[in-house]
């Protein structure tokens, strides 16, 4: 009888143990892994698009298969608060100059997208993050631009962690008010 004691604590403290887990994701908390496989997101994300590669359906595939890329950054996206210019997988691969526009006259070919200071924070669902976004060779192979940033929702998959939405945001939409600019420019 002394042993079926401590073997029923341990199992119930164990039962505790796993309830206390499961109820701390619900909640929003991540675990290292999840920050490592959230930042390769960003980093398969440039390398994807700088090299339309698979006909850029790699690109698309980092995203949920109902994803949604939205423009906050031209002056067109900007001028309507959000303009989505791709949602679903056909639409993303297009974006990324693939689909059915073949990775022919893909608008970045020369440029290096680098994804910097990727902040990852957790949310209901899943995890927000914001990174900036610095792109080489637009202008020539040694011209550098700060070109913004992302703001991100992420959700995990059966596949792995995915982009369900990214939003192209301007340079300075996450700066103080006091430092903003009417184009936040």
């Amino acid at each position: 009888m002394k042993i079926a004691n401590p073997l029923a604590a341990a199992i119930l403290g164990l039962a505790l143990l796993l309830a206390g887990r499961a109820q701390q994701n619900k909640s929003g908390s991540l675990t290292a892994l999840d920050y490592i496989e959230i930042q390769q997101l960003a980093n398969r994300y440039a390398q994807a698009i700088d090299t339309c590669a698979n006909n850029g359906y790699d690109y698309a595939d980092l995203y949920t298969a109902d994803g949604k890329f939205t423009d906050n950054f031209t002056e067109e996206g900007f001028g309507k608060r959000g303009l989505v210019r791709a949602e679903g997988r056909e639409a993303l691969a297009r974006a990324a100059g693939g689909g059915s526009l073949g990775c022919k006259n893909v608008g970045w070919k020369d440029w290096s997208h680098l994804m910097v200071n990727h902040v990852i924070t957790p949310a209901p669902g899943g995890a927000k993050g914001r990174v900036y976004l610095v792109v080489i060779g637009e202008k020539g192979p040694n011209h550098i631009q700060r070109f913004g940033g992302y703001e991100d929702f992420y959700v995990k998959t059966g596949d792995g962690w995915r982009i369900k939405s990214r939003t192209h945001v301007r340079a300075k939409a996450w700066s103080n008010p006091l430092l903003q600019s009417p184009d936040l420019n």
